[in-house]
């Protein structure tokens, strides 16, 4: 079989282009860190009320005794669970998501938020919000006829009001152990 001189020259220059390409690819990925945004975990999508990480008490946010904010949210037909939620501004926080039924996405205007929720998977993101105020969180993949309607909202505040609300929090709880102590 007889190719011409100039074809081969072209399928030299493409596959030098791809390998090049490919080479880019594997530096970025082995060397610089660049990966997919979330580690591979699976989960049952039909018995996520079932788990405990999932579970309706465990949703929203969670402080962890070291100070570490992680968020656990679910996403289902034309819904983001919890709907609200309130983090402290210029802080790292983890966003760990699930969908119970379809193919979700998750997106935040003016944020480097963005990813998809796949069934039997969960996501993960981390991020911070330099800014106190509202972000909306919306889903950016057609999940069906009430698509339009799944938002969420994520209520950023200072880091200082935040401290406060948590120390207030720990007050209160101290005080109804203490009470439920005395009338024991």
């Amino acid at each position: 079989m007889h190719i011409d001189p100039l074809e081969r020259k072209w399928v030299f220059v493409s596959l030098a282009m791809c390998g090049l390409f490919v080479t880019i690819i594997m530096i970025d990925a082995l060397f610089h860190g660049v990966n997919a945004p979330s580690n591979v975990e699976t989960i049952d999508s039909r018995k996520i009320h079932l788990s405990e990480e999932f579970a309706e008490d465990n949703l929203g946010v969670q402080v962890a005794d070291n100070g570490e904010i992680m968020i656990r949210l679910v996403a289902g037909r034309y819904a983001f669970f919890p709907k609200e939620i309130t983090i402290p501004a210029e802080t790292k926080v983890t966003f760990r998501w699930v969908s119970m039924d379809v193919l979700h996405g998750v997106h935040m205007p003016m944020t480097n938020m963005s990813t998809m929720i796949v069934p039997g998977y969960v996501s993960q993101i981390e991020s911070s919000f330099p800014r106190p105020g509202e972000y909306p969180m919306l889903c950016n993949e057609y999940c069906g006829l009430g698509h339009d309607h799944m938002w969420s909202k994520v209520n950023v505040i200072d880091k200082e009001e935040w401290d406060a609300s948590r120390a207030a929090l720990t007050s209160a709880k101290n005080n109804a152990i203490d009470e439920e102590q005395n009338n024991e």
